[in-house]
């Protein structure tokens, strides 16, 4: 299964400048998705993240793995999330940043479902450039109903 942008929007509560999802190339319900970040100069962090050499930070790439988690969860549980549906961060553990990404990237999100129960996910997340790693972690999320 794939998404373009137009069905991430309807799944996802973000918004510019913090929808880090742009597009999924494939998704297996119940097991994993592989999904698309294009980094652009254009992005607001750059601007003082550093001003002379632009890096994205850490944790915009944890949060894109997330982004693309919750989509994975929605789909693996035939759910399409309302205005009372949030994805909450858990935990974050064993993350490894192992090389910088720069405007002109593509950061390439690989998520895979280790285990689901009551609303608590567990998943290992690695975030490519090409075929380098740059990002991995191990990601707790936590689907909640509010009012």
């Amino acid at each position: 299964m794939t998404l373009d942008i137009h069905q991430i929007l309807k799944l996802l509560p973000h918004r510019y400048p913090f929808l880090l999802v742009d597009r999924v190339l494939e998704m297996e319900k119940g097991k994993r998705i592989t999904a698309l970040k294009n980094v652009t100069m254009n992005e607001p962090f750059f601007n003082g993240h550093f001003p002379h050499r632009p890096v994205m930070p850490g944790v915009l790439m944890l949060e894109a793995m997330a982004q693309a988690a919750a989509l994975l969860s929605f789909h693996s549980l035939d759910i399409v999330p309302d205005d009372n549906t949030v994805y909450y961060f858990a935990a974050i553990d064993g993350a490894r940043f192992k090389r910088p990404v720069e405007p002109g990237d593509q950061l390439t999100l690989e998520v895979e479902i280790e285990r689901m129960k009551a609303g608590i996910s567990k998943f290992k997340g690695r975030a490519r450039v090409g075929e380098e790693l740059a990002c991995e972690a191990s990601l707790m999320c936590a689907m909640r109903q509010i009012n």
